[in-house]
């Protein structure tokens, strides 16, 4: 029997709390018997790919392709697989019958976005995650305001389900290192000017002196694109964000 999902989370933040990255990633991993980690195989990803891989190689990669990804993101995702020879990726749609109905003519975007991710992110990977205990992610705290409080360790509330956030802790700076460190591929879009790389219709360059996350849904008060809300869409005084 599966063990409190607070208890765990306790644990994990009390025993765990000053061990580097990857082991604490372990021992997440140790307390959890179905768990996987949720890629964007965006800017950043390769870090928390590269842990996996030394942990263990065949665990569940979970992929979202929205079907209006950068083509760069997508020969990404099976280079950087390739690359570091992950045996278990997972690639996510959107259902099909849905976006004929929903968005037919593939512009929802621009009239309701929070719609659009729900379609194309949110739906695909609750549906993904039905069958597991937990989940790994790669947000941290030093990206946006709304992820300032980020525990390494929470429990989902709709759900139950434990998500485990080993790069909490981790700035820029880290990021950087660790890529360097380890000659990590980085995705191409990165030396364009796009430091956080989402679907290609929602996603701009980012200025010099901007947040890196100013190119994501320019223009609007959108901040992220809700697969860590309940029922995929943004609730009032829950603002968490996408991995």
């Amino acid at each position: 029997m599966q063990p409190d999902p607070q208890a765990i989370v306790a644990g994990l933040i009390a025993r765990q709390r000053a061990t580097p990255a990857q082991e604490f990633l372990k021992a997440g991993l140790a307390q959890l018997d179905r768990v996987a980690l949720v890629s964007s195989f965006g800017a950043d990803s390769a870090v928390l790919l590269h842990m996996i891989a030394q942990i263990d190689r065949a665990l569940p990669v979970l992929f979202i392709d929205t079907l209006a990804l950068f083509p760069e993101t997508v020969a990404y995702q099976r280079d950087l697989a390739t690359h570091l020879g992950l045996r278990n990726v997972q690639t996510l749609t959107p259902d099909r019958e849905a976006l004929f109905v929903r968005d037919p003519d593939g512009l929802l975007h621009r009239s309701d976005t929070e719609s659009c991710c729900q379609l194309r992110k949110s739906e695909p990977l609750t549906r993904a995650l039905a069958g597991y205990d937990g989940w790994i992610t790669g947000r941290k705290r030093h990206q946006a305001d709304t992820r300032a409080s980020l525990q390494r360790a929470e429990v989902e509330p709709a759900t139950g389900r434990i998500r485990l956030n080993p790069l909490a802790d981790w700035d820029a700076p880290a990021i950087a290192a660790y890529l360097e460190a380890h000659n990590l591929p980085r995705h191409p879009l990165v030396a364009q000017g796009y430091p956080s790389i989402g679907c290609a219709p929602c996603t701009s360059r980012v200025n010099t002196g901007e947040d890196p996350r100013a190119g994501r849904w320019r223009g609007s008060e959108k901040t992220e694109c809700g697969i860590h809300f309940t029922g995929g869409m943004a609730q009032p005084l829950r603002r968490e964000d996408a991995a």
